[in-house]
């Protein structure tokens, strides 16, 4: 699986799922030097405002990088930086309850991504969902989509936070008719603690 193959479900949602929003693809920063791009920018107008950055990972280039703190150095390099300058603002808005930046580390569902998480799982795991952006409430999700062939049902199987890739509540999430079922069976990553892993691997997708 490319990246492209996630980049197009993605912005399908967000744009099936928003009446007025704005996508960007490989959108660049630049700040005094600290240069990147993300792979989907999303920022959705109906109020309030909110933003979605989006870094895309596939085999290709989870074979590439040199190890897990490459990949989130990345991650972490477009939350610092996307913002600083003024391409991008972000305002900030009293009585918002719910995140006005969402910065997403979406995986491929095959064998080779799940099993790069499950590897380092104590890594991506500890990754803490709440942060700030420039005084605005933001979330971290690093995730495996589920229903990539339908976008107007795609959802995200969350690993950092409090169900990580081998408990029960991720395992649960997962549906057993999708490519995330088939992968994580493939690379033998189940709930920890199970001698035989109830994930099942059937279905058309």
């Amino acid at each position: 699986m490319r990246e492209d193959d996630l980049a197009t479900p993605v912005v399908t949602h967000l744009e099936a799922a928003n009446d007025t929003v704005t996508v960007a693809l490989e959108e660049p920063y630049d700040h005094y030097g600290n240069r990147g791009q993300v792979d989907v920018y999303a920022r959705v107008r109906d109020p309030p405002r909110t933003d979605y950055l989006v870094e895309l990972k596939a085999d290709a280039a989870v074979r590439r990088a040199t190890g897990t703190n490459e990949i989130l150095r990345q991650f972490r390099r477009m939350e610092r930086y996307f913002y600083r300058g003024d391409d991008h603002g972000l305002r900030r808005r009293l009585g918002r309850t719910e995140p006005g930046v969402h910065l997403l580390l979406l995986f491929a569902p095959t064998a080779t991504c799940v099993d790069h998480v499950a590897a380092h799982a104590d890594l991506y795991e500890t990754l803490d969902p709440e942060t700030t952006v420039e005084g605005v409430d933001a979330r971290r999700t690093v995730a495996f989509p589920v229903g990539l062939d339908n976008p107007a049902t795609l959802r995200l199987c969350s690993v950092n936070g409090r169900a990580g890739i081998d408990t029960e509540p991720f395992h649960a999430a997962v549906p057993d008719d999708s490519r995330l079922a088939d992968a994580l069976a493939e690379a033998g990553v189940g709930v920890e603690g199970d001698a035989d892993p109830d994930v099942s691997a059937s279905g058309d997708r």
